[in-house]
């Protein structure tokens, strides 16, 4: 079962920021999980990195801590459009 990806961004135009943090928790193919992350300033690719767990539970944890400390950031949720 997979989630949709959880996005995050962050925009302070007095600063010239406009940035975004998607993740995504996925199964991989040895029956563990793998938690996707890609980041950067909104209108770019970005930088992309896979973390790889023995189970959902361990990158599901993962994901909530990554999302705490970003949303201590200045991170919001994006709204679905």
């Amino acid at each position: 079962m997979e989630h949709e990806p959880l996005l995050l961004t962050r925009r302070d135009p007095s600063r010239n920021m406009a940035r975004f943090y998607c993740l995504t928790v996925e199964p991989d193919l040895f029956q563990g999980a793998a938690l996707t992350r890609n980041w950067g300033r909104i209108g770019t690719r970005g930088r992309f990195r896979i973390e790889l767990f023995s189970c959902r539970l361990e990158a599901e944890r993962r994901l909530a801590a990554i999302v705490g400390a970003k949303l201590r950031r200045g991170y919001r949720q994006a709204r679905a459009s």
